[in-house]
């Protein structure tokens, strides 16, 4: 008996290991984030080759390595945050389109700061599906994606890391999505 509450005692203990740090930047008059400790803004060169899109993101914050990204970005809406349980669905099947597979860990819509958010945490895979032979490796990568509407706008927030690195970076990415702030 003395064993298990020591076990249990041991557990408990090493669970909650130290919180990641984080730096606050506030990115416009009404929304701030958490960028770990070490992340550097990518430089818009940076960011047009490695998200190339028609809607350059808001900003991305990589680590000194480029290979661990959170990047936030805006796009229009015509959803309501009234629409999150719909829209929970949509974006579900938006991510499992993207990729070759997709094992889901947590979706939910939850609250944070006092604004709901829909989330995702997912391991994404994509494989070499050309027909020349020559087969590259999956590209396997750990994801926590967080949406919220405000107004007529989208906001997609963004944490990317290799999947052989999830355990890793699976605390800081929560961390991250945790200490969005979005003022009405």
């Amino acid at each position: 008996m003395e064993f298990a509450s020591l076990l249990l005692l041991f557990f408990g203990l090493t669970a909650f290991g130290p919180a990641p740090k984080l730096t606050t930047v506030k990115l416009a008059s009404t929304l701030s984030v958490g960028v770990p400790v070490g992340f550097a803004p990518m430089p818009d060169d940076g960011i047009a080759v490695k998200y190339p899109s028609p809607r350059k993101p808001l900003a991305v914050f990589s680590n000194p390595s480029g290979r661990v990204d959170f990047s936030v970005a805006v796009r229009p809406t015509t959803f309501e945050s009234f629409d999150y349980g719909v829209l929970i669905k949509i974006y579900k099947s938006s991510i499992q389109r993207l990729y070759t597979k997709v094992d889901f860990i947590k979706e939910d819509i939850r609250t944070v700061n006092g604004r709901d958010f829909i989330y995702f945490e997912f391991v994404s895979t994509v494989a070499d599906s050309r027909r020349t032979g020559g087969q590259l490796a999956p590209i396997k990568r750990y994801q926590a994606v967080q949406y919220a509407i405000e107004g007529t706008q989208l906001y997609v927030f963004t944490f990317v890391a290799p999947a052989e690195e999830q355990a890793q970076w699976q605390p800081t990415a929560q961390a991250v999505m945790g200490a969005i702030a979005m003022k009405k």
